[in-house]
This record gives structure tokens, C-alpha cells and sequence, in this order.
């Protein structure tokens, strides 16, 4: 296939990518599945350029919009090309080491990519780039975005696996895994369980955001970013060991896992739930924030209709250029910077302090939702403005002891060692921080076999 792939430290730091690949690429279109696009996952992509900028785009959230005096940083995910989400990074990350280390077979295997939507979106734009099967398995209620991509892109519509359910149907989807996994052909990119997910966020994404954070001055005080399969929550990691932040961790109220054990069906497509991923440092999670579905679906309206803008415009004063950018926004973003004010609240936070959290995707993959709800006038505005952004508050917040700790992880043991066979002794090692720190070490072991590859590939 003639493809080169990007280590893990080009990705980290896109200025360390060949001077070569980085002139080719601002003639290559990001969103086909060109091979040297894969130089493109990372978090230094533009709109508005197809070259590489300095610090990755992101919105500074004003306090005319969320209420508090603290600076709440958003990374935008829809600059990732192909998917414009920013899943495509961690799929990478999960199948790359596998090839280099000769356990996926590119030409034999298919790679099954099981997920609430963008993942699998992720999984099939890689697979494409590098000529292998690929299989994307999500819940049939997802949104029709999500399918609409998915089947321009897959090679036969057969390869698109609709399970029951919606968001919070995880467990439907391990199902699906498991019948499939019984043809060896078959090799299951588990999101929830692939240490390469959660690596790639804490070196990529975490500096990243470091990035950010120290152009902007302040004092990090939290990271917040939506369960889901928890890679995300790897840069919380990352952050806290170098500015000594808290880890905010955030479900859907109507599925309360991680606040209270709890279950339930909710519409915040893409964050997952009714259990604790594999990869989910919990015993370094600080918070737990549960948001209404209803918020970030009453919000989703606010952000992307005229009525929703001239208000936020005329009554709030938010800037225009603030506004202009409200479609960076998806479902799941929009449910991360509610908890983002809320924890600014609990926290009483002022404008020194720097709250940072992460937009997985745009706006553009819920037309489909917003089109399910009746018109929204200047009155519901006002109203879900009020209730949601200004009137957010500190209620289903629950800040961690050691004793919540715990709670959250032996949650795990139940999907983990009883019904996905992992080793009791491999569970119970991600007690220690000192687990997650050793991983660390298969990142430059795995950059060396990427660059071995490299003299495989024809100049």
C-alpha cells in the first residue's frame, strides 16, 4: 500500500514530522483516505489551512456564555481529518502497534472496531488507508450521520454491524464482539480495553492541551472530559503529574455508572456507560460529574439555530467570534463544558484559574437530532440558557475519597474478569499508579518498530 506510518512522537509533536511529508500534505486533501493523512492524526490540523499550526485550535470560553469568572479552554476535535472527530487519533493508536509487532495480518485479518459512533468511524478510515478489511459495530440508534459516513466508506455494507440499542447499550456491542471473535480471522479493537488508546492520549493529547494551557497563562485546575472508553481521560494523567490538576470525570445523569452504580438510556451519543473501561485510571480520578441529556440536547439547539445565537448575542453579549465557532460543538462536548461549570462552581474558581476540557466532534453529526425536536423560539433559548449554562449547578457532583476510588474500580471487576476473562491478577494491577507509569515505556519501544518499517516502504 505504499504507507508510511507516523510514530507516536510525530504525533505528539507534528513539528518532528519530515519537512517532506508536511509540504506534500498541504496538496492533499484531509478528508480522503490518503495514505499520508495518517500524518495528519493529531491535534495541529486547521480549518482554515492545510498546514500544521503552532498551538492546536481551541475555544476560549467567555463568561457571558458559561457564567463562571474561570477561563474554560476547549480543544476542537473536528479539526482531525477524515472522521473530523478526534477518535481517528486513538484508532491509530490501537492498530499501529499491533502491525509493527506482527499481530495483525493486514492482508488476512479484519479489524472489528466496536463503539458508540465515532471509533468505528476512526477504525474504517485507518483500515481503508492501509488496504485491510474492517468491520465498524455500533448501536442501530445512533445518529444518521454516523451511518451516512460509515457507508461511503466501508467496503461492503455488510461490514457495518447495527446492535440494540443507543448510547448506553456497551455491554449489546461486547456481544456482537464476541460472536465474531469465534473466526480467528477477526481481530476486536476494543477502545475499552487497548492500552494504546489510553497512551496516545496521555502523550498526544495531554501535551496537547499543555500547549495550550501555557499560552494562556493561569493555573490548571481541572481537566474534564466524559467517561466513554476513558482514553480521553488519560491526558487528565498527564496533566495532573505536571501541573498537579484534578481529574474530572463525566457520565450521563440518566445513566449514573460512575456517580451511583446506576443504569439507564440517554442520548449523549458517544461517552458510553453502564461500566467502568479497562483503561480507566479510576484510582486517579478526583470527580464525578453527571449531566442531563437534556441540557446538551436543549443546548444543541441554542448553539446551531438563529434564535439560540441572536440570543446568546443580544442578551448575553457573547462575542461574535465565540459564536461563530458554537458549531465546533457536538452532543458529547457540549455535555463536557456543562460539567466544566459546574466543577468551576464546586471548586469556586475565579479568573485566574484555567479549567480544561476537549470537543470529540462537531456539530455536523446531529442535524439528524436537533431535526427530532420541535422549533426552538427566543423563550426556550432564554430558558435552556438559563437552566443549563447559567443556572448549572454543583448537584450529581460527587468529589472522590479513596473510598469512592475503590467504589469505581471494583465496579470494573464484573465486566472485566467475570464476563471478559481478564486475568484477576491483570485487574487488580491498575490499583497502582506505578502500573500506569510503566506503560509509558511501550511508547518508544513501539516508535522503534514504526521506524523499522519505515525502510519497508519504497522511497
Amino acid at each position: 500500500m505504499n504507507v508510511t506510518l507516523p510514530k507516536f512522537s510525530e504525533l505528539a509533536d507534528p513539528r518532528t514530522i519530515p519537512a517532506s511529508i508536511q509540504k506534500e500534505l498541504e496538496q492533499i486533501d484531509p478528508d480522503t483516505p490518503h495514505p499520508l493523512n495518517l500524518f495528519r492524526v493529531h491535534w495541529y490540523n486547521s480549518r482554515r489551512t492545510r498546514r500544521f499550526v503552532d498551538i492546536p485550535e481551541h475555544l476560549v470560553l467567555p463568561s457571558s456564555l458559561t457564567g463562571v469568572d474561570a477561563k474554560i479552554v476547549v480543544l476542537l476535535g473536528n479539526r482531525f481529518p477524515m472522521i473530523h472527530a478526534h477518535k481517528v487519533l486513538a484508532a491509530y493508536a490501537c492498530i499501529a502497534p499491533r502491525i509493527v509487532n506482527g499481530e495483525y495480518d493486514l492482508e488476512r485479518q479484519r479489524a472489528v472496531w466496536p463503539s458508540t459512533g465515532n471509533f468505528c468511524r476512526g477504525g474504517v478510515a485507518i483500515s481503508r488507508i492501509l488496504g485491510t478489511r474492517s468491520v465498524a459495530v455500533l448501536p442501530a440508534g445512533m445518529s444518521a450521520e454516523r451511518f451516512r459516513w460509515l457507508e461511503k466508506w466501508v467496503s461492503d455494507p455488510a461490514d457495518i454491524i447495527r446492535t440494540p440499542g443507543t448510547e448506553s447499550n456497551v455491554k449489546e456491542i461486547y456481544d456482537a464482539c464476541a460472536t465474531l471473535a469465534r473466526d480467528p480471522r477477526n481481530v476486536i479493537f476494543n477502545q475499552f480495553a487497548e492500552m494504546g488508546n489510553y497512551l496516545v492520549h496521555y502523550g498526544c493529547t495531554g501535551r496537547a492541551i499543555a500547549r495550550v494551557v501555557d499560552q494562556h497563562g493561569g493555573k490548571l485546575r481541572a481537566f474534564v472530559s466524559a467517561s466513554g472508553s476513558a482514553g480521553t481521560l488519560a491526558a487528565g494523567d498527564y496533566l495532573k503529574n505536571r501541573y498537579g490538576s484534578a481529574i474530572v470525570a463525566v457520565e450521563a445523569l440518566e445513566c449514573p455508572t460512575l456517580l451511583l452504580n446506576g443504569y439507564g438510556e440517554h442520548n449523549i451519543q458517544g461517552i458510553g456507560d453502564k461500566h467502568i473501561p479497562l483503561i480507566h485510571n479510576a484510582m486517579n480520578t478526583d470527580m464525578v460529574v453527571a449531566v442531563s441529556d437534556r441540557a446538551t440536547d436543549a443546548l444543541n439547539l441554542v448553539f446551531n439555530t438563529p434564535e439560540g445565537r441572536d440570543l446568546l448575542s443580544s442578551r448575553r453579549g457573547v462575542p461574535d467570534a465565540t459564536i461563530a465557532q458554537l458549531d465546533s460543538l457536538g452532543i458529547s462536548s457540549i455535555c463536557n463544558i456543562v460539567a466544566a461549570i459546574k466543577a468551576a462552581k464546586y471548586y469556586r474558581l475565579g479568573a485566574n484559574d484555567v479549567i480544561t476540557t476537549i470537543a470529540t466532534d462537531g456539530a455536523e453529526m446531529y442535524a439528524s437530532e436537533r431535526a427530532r425536536h420541535a422549533p426552538l423560539d427566543s423563550i426556550d433559548a432564554a430558558t435552556a440558557i438559563g437552566q443549563h449554562l447559567l443556572g448549572a449547578s454543583t448537584d450529581n457532583l460527587l468529589e472522590l475519597t479513596q473510598r469512592g476510588r475503590e467504589r469505581i474500580f471494583n465496579l470494573g471487576y464484573f465486566t472485566w474478569v467475570e464476563q471478559q476473562g481478564v486475568p484477576l491478577a491483570d485487574f487488580d494491577a491498575r490499583r497502582s499508579q506505578s502500573y500506569w507509569r510503566d506503560l509509558q515505556r511501550l511508547v518508544p519501544a513501539w516508535d522503534a518498530r514504526i521506524e523499522q518499517t519505515r525502510s519497508l516502504v519504497p522511497a
